[in-house]
C-alpha cells in the first residue's frame, strides 16, 4: 500500500469551487469562462459536467450562449447554498417532524436561541453568551 497521497478530491470541493466562480463573477458564466477562473487546470468536459450537475440539482440555471450555456447560481451564496441543502434533505422524509425534532434536538444553546428568534419565539437580541 503506498503512502502517496490520493490525487481524488474531496467530495463537493469541485462543485464548491466552481459555484465560487460563479458567484464571483456576477453574470453568466461558459464552462471556458468557468475554466479560465479557475486557473486553466481542470478540462473543459469536468467543469462541464459539473455545471450539468448542478443543473440538475437547481444550484445553477443555464441559458444559451452560442453552441454552449452559460450559467448562474440560483442561490447568491455559501449560506443560501447550504439552506438549500438542508430544505432538500428535509424533502426526502416523510416524517419531517421527527427530522426537525431530531435537528433542533442537536442545536448548542446559541444556535436554538438563534432559531427562537428568527421564528419570532424569543426576545429580539437575547442571544446566550
Amino acid at each position: 500500500m503506498s503512502d502517496a497521497p490520493s490525487a481524488r478530491r474531496p467530495a463537493g470541493e469541485l462543485e464548491a469551487e466552481v459555484l465560487a466562480a460563479l458567484w464571483s463573477a456576477q453574470h453568466p458564466m461558459t464552462p471556458q469562462d468557468v475554466q479560465t477562473a479557475l486557473g486553466g487546470d481542470l478540462a473543459r468536459t469536468t467543469i462541464a459536467t459539473i455545471l450539468a450537475r448542478l443543473h440538475d440539482k437547481g444550484t445553477v440555471e443555464r441559458t444559451r450562449a452560442g453552441r454552449a450555456y452559460a450559467y448562474t447560481p440560483t442561490v447568491q451564496d455559501p449560506a443560501g447554498l447550504a439552506a438549500r441543502r438542508m430544505h432538500t434533505e428535509l424533502g426526502r422524509e416523510a416524517d419531517r417532524s421527527t427530522v426537525l425534532a431530531r435537528f433542533v434536538s442537536d442545536l448548542s444553546a446559541e444556535d436554538e436561541q438563534l432559531l427562537r428568534e428568527l421564528l419570532g419565539d424569543g426576545a429580539p437580541g437575547a442571544h446566550a453568551p
